[in-house]
């Protein structure tokens, strides 16, 4: 399985990348080490009460805020999102994992859970992230689309100047910088 990516700059839209170049979220293991890896919950968290809902609901979450942002990103008409909307708004509603800080082995603090995180708990998080980056006006105008081929990975440019044009320069940035080179390897040995 490819590697998880966390190179959006938003959980929602790190959310969004869990779907290319193929699913991640097919099955409860993969969605722990994202829920993980995203920072929702603190690594050593366990999630084993996680189920085969919760994937599906991870997947509903990521449509909904997907056609919310590409919408947003294409200025499709506003109202034939409603739908969507409405379904990220109803997640973002739900109480999200409360965090308390508690004494590390080392005596610094470290974040635990107040508990087991609730699937609800943790969509509600990750949906109301999407509602402060799509109400958020300076946050929103810094939403850009990959220009690498075929790559759909949507990201916030915080990049000085705003002139990031790739998901991640590693990726997508070295595969265009090679496709360049070859392109003028090409042309410089035709006779």
């Amino acid at each position: 399985m490819d590697e998880l990516r966390f190179d959006a700059g938003r959980i929602c839209l790190d959310l969004l990348a869990t779907a290319h170049p193929l699913e991640r979220l097919d099955a409860v293991a993969p969605l722990c080490a994202w829920i993980r890896g995203s920072g929702l919950v603190p690594p050593d968290t366990p999630l084993s009460h996680a189920d085969a809902s919760w994937p599906p609901a991870f997947r509903e979450l990521r449509r909904n805020t997907g056609q919310l942002v590409h919408g947003w990103l294409t200025r499709h008409d506003a109202g034939s999102y409603d739908l969507a909307l409405g379904r990220v708004n109803d997640a973002a509603r739900a109480v999200p994992p409360a965090p308390r800080a508690v004494r590390g082995e080392d005596g610094g603090l470290v974040r635990e859970l107040a508990g087991p995180p609730a699937c609800a708990g943790l969509l509600a998080a990750v949906a109301r992230d999407a509602v402060e980056l799509l109400t958020d006006p300076v946050a929103r105008s810094g939403l850009r689309q990959c220009a690498g081929d075929n790559c759909p990975i949507v990201y916030v440019d915080m990049s000085r100047g705003r002139r990031r044009r790739w998901c991640s320069s590693e990726v997508c940035g070295n595969r265009e910088r090679v496709a360049r080179h070859r392109r003028r390897a090409a042309l410089a040995s035709r006779p």
